[in-house]
């Protein structure tokens, strides 16, 4: 068998890894790339139509954002993963299709004024329709055969309603081999969803690093602390305004408010009003109402039980219409605005943002992992101002997160993950984290007395009865001959470089005497990396 790794190797977005075995082509995640670092974006070393199927681990976008671009390509096989993680794909992709058509027609009325040439989506509605056309609801824990010698089971991994790691079996020439995807590990003692569930025995494990490099710390007392800051700012006269992920995150922050108000925690603002500002927090806040409740911790089933909705209560309102969105920074009563996308790269949450950053009486809130190149980790860097919609902004908000609220593990969590396996796997592909940190947790591992690598966008491994065995020259150097700091760092850039140039020599071949709103964005990327090699 070989694996092709196609995205989030060396960062944490656009997870897509290429299984090639028992003749047959498999796709693990699909996923967008998120902000601004895409130099190692990596084509498809295959036809979209020559690809079997796709298994998805959970409906992020940065797992998913490009399903409905491969069917618009050609695509046609199944993509297989759990009921609920259809059911928020069905309005997630549709989500994201309605951004690209919107900020292509934004674009184009800026084009055609310019006399520039027009731009198209990457993707429409209509294509990630298809795409749901295409899915299959899974159950976990149940062992599905896709074709003879390959067949995959789904375990719950705490990170998402409906998340999960994969195993999967692959048999060739009479042997049989087992790989686990772990998907993003999720964190312990989540509200609503289950923990983590561990896997026993695995031959080789492709697992996430996001935070390979740290602790959580202590469990946060987070209904305390949100509690403080809805206080101060309320007493100040100002918003909470929340960028928040859609999925997860905003019906977790619901369950602490229920708290919240339950317990009388914010005092003097009498019933202040919640908004859900995002068509798509509502629908999948929705799915979670609707969702079996096998999928949930005891703590929840415990609520339902007793007839309580637990991310339902008294002054919460949600905004679906523009018209219902503007009105509400219209309104001077101190509020929380709950609102997407989570790191600012697109949707409403962005209007929130020009409308409350220059006002010092609120706090703009971070609630979730802010990648870099995204301008939820601008903020959080500590810039001074920003541009929104062609307006420079002062920031003059306070900026605040609420750490220790994550949807992964931390360093411990992944290491009592990968941990359960016994034996320990023949070989752990470090994926899923910032460029210093998978190589970080690559190393943790390798003092832990495990095989382990981080490979890069692009890279390629054949498995077979030899072994894993890298297919691109060089790979094993940076891990294994341990080079020094200065050394591993050149040799970082220079992958990153030549990944970036042969990118944009597909892109430009491929588009050879057209138009291309990539073309421009690669070249600054690769005129950037020149200079950081020159220094």
């Amino acid at each position: 068998m070989k694996l092709t790794f196609l995205g989030a190797n060396h960062e944490v977005t656009g997870s897509c890894t290429l299984l090639e075995a028992a003749g047959q082509r498999y796709l693990i995640d699909c996923g967008m790339e998120q902000g601004k670092d895409v130099y190692e974006n990596q084509p498809f070393p295959v036809a979209p139509g020559e690809i079997d199927g796709v298994l998805v681990t959970h409906a992020h976008i940065d797992h998913t954002g490009q399903l409905p671009l491969l069917v618009r390509n050609g695509f046609r096989g199944r993509i297989y993963a759990t009921k609920p993680t259809t059911q928020l794909c069905s309005i997630m992709l549709r989500d994201s299709a309605h951004i690209q058509e919107f900020e292509a027609e934004w674009k184009n009325r800026k084009a055609k004024r310019a006399g520039a040439e027009p731009v198209e989506p990457m993707y429409t509605v209509q294509d990630a329709e298809a795409a749901m056309q295409l899915f299959r609801g899974m159950e976990y824990n149940t062992k599905i055969e896709l074709a003879p010698g390959l067949v995959i089971r789904f375990i719950d991994v705490g990170h998402l309603l409906g998340s999960s790691s994969i195993e999967i079996w692959v048999t060739e020439s009479g042997t049989t081999t087992k790989l686990v995807f772990s998907g993003d590990i999720g964190n312990q003692h989540q509200p609503i969803i289950k923990d983590p569930t561990t896997i026993r025995d695995a031959d080789y494990v492709f697992m996430e690093s996001t935070y390979g490099d740290r602790s959580h710390g202590p469990r946060p007392d987070y209904v305390g602390e949100l509690s403080r800051i809805l206080q101060r700012t309320f007493d100040r006269g100002g918003n909470v305004v929340i960028p928040s992920f859609a999925v997860g995150r905003t019906q977790e922050l619901l369950y602490f408010i229920r708290e919240i108000k339950k317990e009388g925690l914010v005092t003097g603002h009498g019933n202040f009003p919640v908004y859900i500002d995002s068509p798509l927090a509502i629908e999948a806040t929705r799915i979670f109402k609707d969702t079996d409740p096998d999928c949930f911790d005891e703590d929840t089933r415990a609520l339902l039980a007793q007839g309580i909705d637990p991310i339902q209560f008294p002054g919460l309102q949600v905004s679906v219409t523009s018209d219902e969105s503007r009105m509400i920074n219209a309104d001077r009563v101190p509020k929380v605005i709950i609102s997407a996308s989570g790191m600012c790269e697109a949707g409403r949450i962005r209007h929130h943002l020009k409308h409350n950053l220059w006002r010092p009486e609120c706090t703009i809130l971070f609630v979730g992992y802010q990648a870099v190149g995204t301008l939820g980790r601008t903020l959080i860097d500590g810039a001074v101002n920003v541009k929104l919609f062609g307006e420079t902004i002062d920031v003059q908000a306070e900026i605040c997160q609420l750490t220790g609220l994550s949807g992964h593990a931390d360093r411990e969590g992944l290491l009592a993950w990968v941990n359960a396996f016994s034996p320990k796997p023949k070989r752990v592909f470090v994926i899923h984290g910032e460029d210093e940190v998978e190589n970080i947790f690559a190393q943790t591992l390798t003092e832990q007395g495990f095989t382990a690598c981080a490979p890069y966008n692009g890279e390629q491994w054949a498995i077979g009865a030899e072994g894993a065995v890298c297919l691109q020259e060089g790979s094993r150097v940076r891990l294994e001959h341990k080079p020094s700091e200065g050394a591993s760092r050149a040799a970082t850039v220079f992958q990153r470089l030549v990944s970036a140039g042969k990118r944009l020599l597909r892109v430009i071949e491929h588009n050879e005497g057209g138009a291309n709103k990539d073309l421009a964005k690669f070249a600054d990327q690769i005129n950037a990396l020149c200079d950081k090699w020159d220094r």
